[in-house]
Parts: C-alpha cells; structure tokens; sequence
C-alpha cells in the first residue's frame, strides 16, 4: 500500500542557480603566469643599445657635464635603462615593469624628439647640444647623434608601445606624477645657470630656458607653456592606450 497523499504540500525551497561571481580585486596578472616573449625580448633590447649608442656618442663628442644636462640625453638614458630591464623581463618570462615607469619612460623621450624638432632644430643661431656655432654635416657625429636621441630611438619606443605593449595599461592618475621630473629638471637649469658664470656659453642648454634673453617671468610663461603641452600629451597617451587595439594575446 502506498501513503496517502497530503492535501497541503509545502512549499519547498527555490533550488539554487549557479553562484554569482563578483568581480574580483585582484588582477588576472596575479594568478596567470607571464609566457616568454622573445620578439618583444629582442626589440627592446635594439632600443636600449641603440639609447646607450646615442648617449655614449654625446659624451664623446662634447663635455660629460654639459652633454648629462640635457633633458633629451637623461631621457634617453633613462629609457635605455627601462628597455634593457624590461627585455630581461619578457626573456625570462616575468611581470613587466609597472606602467607608470614605461609609459613616463615613453613619454620624456616623445616629449625631446617633439621639442627639438618644433623648436630647437630650425633655429637661428642653429641649436648645438655640443656648443658649435655652426649646423652639423649631415651623417657626421653629432648630426648622427641628434638623430638617434630624436629620430631613432623615440620612434622605436612608440613601435614597442604600439606593437609588442599590451592595452590598457596607462592610467589617468599617472600624468600628475609624469609631471614632477620636468619640473625638477625645470628648477635644475635655473640653479645650474645661477652657479655657472655669465659668461660661459654653456650656462643656458635651451634658448627658450634663456633667462638672460627672457627674464624670468618670460622663462616661466615658457615653461608654463611647455609644462601644458607635456601635460596634454601624457593625457593624449593615456586615452590612445585605452582605444588602441592590444597587440598581443598573452596576459602579462
């Protein structure tokens, strides 16, 4: 004999669906392990000897003290710098350097090449990193020299951002850090040239820096200018990182 059914039955609980995954904190960088890239591993590795190429030329050719006062010779340095440790890192198959280092990286070097070529390549007297008063002949060593820190080695570092840099990686927060070695460098070339004599000819690199020309609200109006052309551009980066296509599939 079966049971009688019950006339009441109760409600059962609802069955339970599939969990709901919320959105996790952490990065997937911190659980998927990096792959080895050797393309990006070598390129950047041709970037960082080519940037320690051009800077060891400017020492050769003119005085160390002058030549390492240049911004586009400490940016350069700096990016042979982050492209040789960031090489190791995709050789060996490890994180990548944080983006506020590679993208502030980028940006100094982008910002020299942009610089010389709309305001000091055209000028008269002729701009000289050396001191010459005269233009350099074409394919000699500072004329090659000028080409690997503006030419060369900026549009090498865009190629690395472009095809082998995953997207996105700048953020928005970043710029206003971005900002602070220009500004250092800024209070650099005034106390430089406030303890190097009048008449040295080496006391003002940039002629838009030239305090004795300009006085020093027309130097500042320049450098305002130029901290705003620097601060646009760091954004310009920042939203071309977020709408460019991400070169590769690997998750690093």
């Amino acid at each position: 004999m079966t049971a009688p059914i019950p006339r009441d039955i109760p409600d059962l609980p609802a069955v339970p669906g599939p969990p709901v995954l919320l959105p996790a904190p952490v990065p997937a960088t911190a659980v998927v392990a990096p792959a080895r890239r050797p393309t990006a591993a070598v390129f950047r590795l041709l970037i960082s000897v080519t940037a320690a190429g051009g800077v060891a030329l400017e020492l050769l050719l003119g005085s160390p003290g002058r030549m390492l006062s240049h911004f586009s010779v400490q940016a350069t340095a700096l990016l042979a710098v982050i492209t040789f440790l960031s090489a190791t890192r995709a050789w060996r198959a490890r994180r990548p350097l944080p983006s506020a280092v590679t993208g502030a990286a980028l940006l100094y070097v982008v910002i020299s090449a942009l610089v010389y070529h709309l305001l000091l390549a055209h000028t008269t007297p002729p701009f000289s990193m050396t001191g010459a008063t005269t233009a350099p002949e074409r394919w000699h060593a500072q004329w090659t020299a000028l080409q690997i820190l503006h030419v060369l080695v900026p549009a090498a570092a865009v190629l690395d951002w472009l095809l082998l840099t995953p997207a996105p990686r700048l953020r928005l927060r970043q710029t206003a850090a971005w900002l602070l070695y220009p500004l250092a460098y800024l209070a650099f070339t005034f106390i430089r040239a406030a303890l190097l004599p009048p008449s040295d000819p080496s006391r003002h690199l940039y002629p838009f820096l030239d305090v004795t020309s300009h006085g020093y609200r027309g130097t500042l109006a320049n450098a305002l200018l130029l901290g705003l052309g620097i601060y646009a551009l760091s954004v310009l980066l920042v939203a071309l990182d977020h709408t460019r296509p991400s070169p590769t599939r690997h998750r690093l």
